[in-house]
């Protein structure tokens, strides 16, 4: 019994190379699969940058348009101390409002295309 204990055990050749193709199989596999979740990370980030981009952009674009009208309105106060009677405030309070509804309705297309703009540049990429 001496004997047996000190025999050395061998793996057969063909058990070896089934183990070496199987780690091979599993080292490509999991290769894959990280290269896999590194594409989609890069992507998920890429399209999270775009959106931060545009929601940039829009909310630039909205403070743009508040500062012009609080301008506008600043202008209308000045002229409306100036006024010299009743006709004449009448007068520049309608065209105060038409010239503001011509504004707010621009400003509202141009934030509409804008946003537009910026979800088509989210499905595209």
């Amino acid at each position: 019994m001496a004997k047996q204990g000190n025999a050395s055990f061998e793996i057969p050749a063909e058990m070896r190379a089934i183990a070496e193709k199987s780690v091979e199989q599993a080292r490509q596999a999991f290769d894959s699969f990280i290269a896999a979740a590194q594409a989609a990370a890069s992507s998920a980030d890429k399209q999270a940058a775009g959106a931060r981009a545009g929601a940039q952009e829009l909310s630039g674009l909205a403070v743009r348009f508040a500062e012009r009208n609080i301008a506008a309105s600043f202008e209308f106060a000045q002229r409306l101390v100036r006024a010299k009677d009743a006709a004449e405030v009448l007068a520049l309070q309608a065209d105060y409002a038409k010239s503001q509804m011509a504004a707010l309705n621009d400003q509202a297309k141009a934030l509409s295309s804008e946003a537009v703009k910026m979800a088509g540049q989210g499905d595209r990429k």
